[in-house]
């Protein structure tokens, strides 16, 4: 017999942007946590709004939506300097390999497909997460070992 427990435990703000509606709703229920905020955009454009109002510590995202897709929104987050070493996670539909290699091209941190298994995409972003705050102390020691030096 197995226990529930929440997968995401540690402090995060996460931008879910999709196109569908129920989609996003069901991001904010499954991910949400007492110590999880989940925002939602419907499309790249929001997207980037939300992104130069707010810090989040991950970014998933559809590739397919109306006005500006993920494949943009990627182009646009790497090329944004303070969005450098954000992490995202494309979630979506295609599994075809061109998609797989065009969003990994264009800066993806992972790559899930629909539909969506919650649980496993609660230890994906667990895991990045862990991964990019690992990066993170990783610069910050090595920027302060510079500076130590000059």
């Amino acid at each position: 017999m197995s226990t529930f427990f929440y997968v995401l435990t540690e402090h995060a703000r996460l931008l879910f942007v999709d196109d569908d509606p129920i989609l996003r709703e069901f991001a904010q229920v499954n991910l949400s946590t007492s110590t999880v905020e989940v925002d939602v955009a419907a499309d790249g454009v929001n997207a980037l709004e939300a992104l130069h109002r707010q810090t989040y510590d991950l970014v998933l995202t559809d590739l397919l939506m109306p006005r500006m897709d993920g494949f943009e929104l990627l182009g646009c987050i790497r090329s944004d300097h303070s969005f450098a070493h954000l992490p995202v996670i494309v979630e979506t539909g295609r599994e075809d390999v061109s998609a797989i290699d065009r969003a990994f091209d264009a800066g993806a941190t992972g790559f899930v497909t629909k539909p969506l298994n919650w649980r496993l995409l609660g230890y994906q972003i667990k895991f990045t997460l862990r991964a990019a705050r690992a990066e993170a102390s990783l610069r910050l020691g090595r920027a302060s070992a510079t500076k130590t030096a000059a």
